[in-house]
């Protein structure tokens, strides 16, 4: 077990650097991450790797009948995962990167595992510097509260340890998330708008953007 310590504050520079290169590394051999965002402390995993994907919900004891999130870097690589509708594209436009997660369709290469059978994905484009990175470096990464399922959210990475110990084969450092809550999360079809988790981001405000 990792971990390696980060002043975002301070620009990107060699030590930033380092860990961003660290656990990328770590995600290209399959291994288990968890990174900070600016709402919660995630634990990240390659996508497509489907070993990876299972072991996290082990680890995490998430039930496989439960979705993952997944977050990527911009709205390019977004499209790489999900199938963008109008709704999607005024909420990407308004609110990404940021507290949000949208659940639309998935591109078919995205595998079963992560969304639990469902053709439909949670997306997110975290704003965290440190996040950001290392999507760009990794591609789509899992987006899932680093913690026991049913425990609190991990708000510093020291609660993550505690719940995730050894497990986990490289904490980031970060200090305390930005927000301190979980992202809102809204499923879009072509027609339907649902708020399935109130979160950072006010219902009003997802409901204004979008005209409904």
């Amino acid at each position: 077990m990792k971990i390696l310590k980060c002043d975002l504050s301070k620009g990107f520079g060699a030590m930033l650097d380092e860990a961003v290169q660290t656990a990328a590394e770590d995600i290209a051999a399959g291994k288990l991450i968890v990174y900070p965002t600016e709402t919660v402390y995630g634990i990240g995993a390659d996508i497509y790797n489907e070993a990876a994907i299972k072991s996290l919900y082990v680890v995490k004891k998430r039930p496989f009948d439960m979705p993952l999130s997944v977050a990527v870097s911009d709205k390019a690589m977004l499209e790489r995962v999900a199938v963008l509708n109008d709704n999607a594209d005024k909420l990407v436009k308004a609110f990404l990167p940021g507290p949000l997660t949208i659940i639309i369709k998935k591109q078919p290469d995205v595998p079963d595992i992560v969304t639990s059978l469902s053709q439909k994905v949670g997306i997110r484009i975290p704003d965290n510097r440190f996040a950001l990175e290392l999507i760009r470096r990794t591609g789509p990464i899992v987006a899932t509260s680093a913690n026991i399922h049913s425990h609190p959210d991990s708000v510093d990475v020291d609660s993550a340890i505690a719940d995730l110990g050894d497990a986990i084969d490289t904490y980031i450092d970060a200090g305390r998330c930005q927000l301190g809550q979980p992202s809102t999360i809204v499923w879009l079809s072509d027609k339907e708008v649902e708020v399935v988790r109130q979160g950072a981001i006010p219902e009003e405000r997802i409901r204004e953007v979008l005209g409904c």
